[in-house]
């Protein structure tokens, strides 16, 4: 109950400091394969690249990789520790940096999930915390970025597994993405994120999922003196394949 109050909280935060804001609409669709070598008992790699698309399909949005280690403290807790190389494209009427570039990033990041099944349907909390090094541009005729900017945030994604057959379930979830630390911009509320999801179990080691996501986006810098929020909506499509 307390992490509900807490997301509440801190939404109604985005809200009161958004009583001017730009809006911004975009359709989006992103496409994650996930990789999960296992390696022993309780330790597994993690690989996955996420192919996040503007307009469906047609344009970029981001580009994001991530590779790390999973080690599983219980069977219903596991930690993970991971690294992120992200690009940024312009997309949208007001584009998250000032200057309309792509621009790269650096992610460290560690996180905790903990599963909490009650008979056969599943409830996973996700804790994440990451460091970010962003490239900022100061020109649009920069080659590479003028200077590297240290960002600090924290997730929380609780998800909802529910099994309708003996291959099928459904999904649901939300995240939300709180900034902090020195640099943090307008973005205290950073982003949120829920979706719904259908899924199919096609060989015990190999899944699929697609369905609706919802973003809601504030950029970290004002314009005209107002805050700016993207609402981004579309389609989500995740693979999972596990490797013994």
């Amino acid at each position: 109950m307390r992490y509900i109050i807490i997301i509440i909280f801190f939404a109604f935060i985005g809200e009161v400091h958004a009583e001017n804001r730009i809006s911004d609409y975009n359709n989006i669709g992103w496409y994650t394969t996930n990789i999960t070598p296992r390696i022993s008992k309780r330790f597994s790699g993690h690989l996955e690249y996420q192919w996040r698309r503007n307009n469906w399909v047609t344009e970029w949005q981001q580009s994001l990789l991530r590779a790390g280690v999973n080690y599983k403290l219980h069977k219903q807790l596991t930690v993970h520790l991971g690294y992120g190389w992200i690009l940024t494209y312009p997309y949208g009427d007001y584009t998250a940096s000032a200057v309309a570039k792509t621009f790269p990033e650096h992610r460290a990041y560690a996180q905790l999930q903990i599963s909490t099944p009650i008979e056969k349907v599943s409830f996973q909390h996700r804790f994440r915390i990451e460091q970010r090094w962003v490239g900022k541009y100061k020109s649009i005729t920069s080659d590479s970025p003028d200077e590297w900017v240290s960002l600090q945030r924290v997730r929380y994604m609780p998800r909802v597994d529910v099994p309708l057959h003996t291959k099928v379930y459904a999904a649901a979830f939300d995240e939300i993405f709180i900034g902090f630390g020195k640099n943090v911009g307008e973005n205290i509320f950073d982003q949120n994120r829920i979706g719904a999801l259908l899924g199919y179990k096609f060989h015990p080691v190999f899944r699929a999922e697609a369905g609706y996501i919802n973003q809601t986006v504030q950029l970290g810098r004002e314009i005209n003196n107002s805050n700016v929020f993207q609402y981004n909506h579309g389609l989500v499509v995740n693979t999972y394949l596990q490797l013994d």
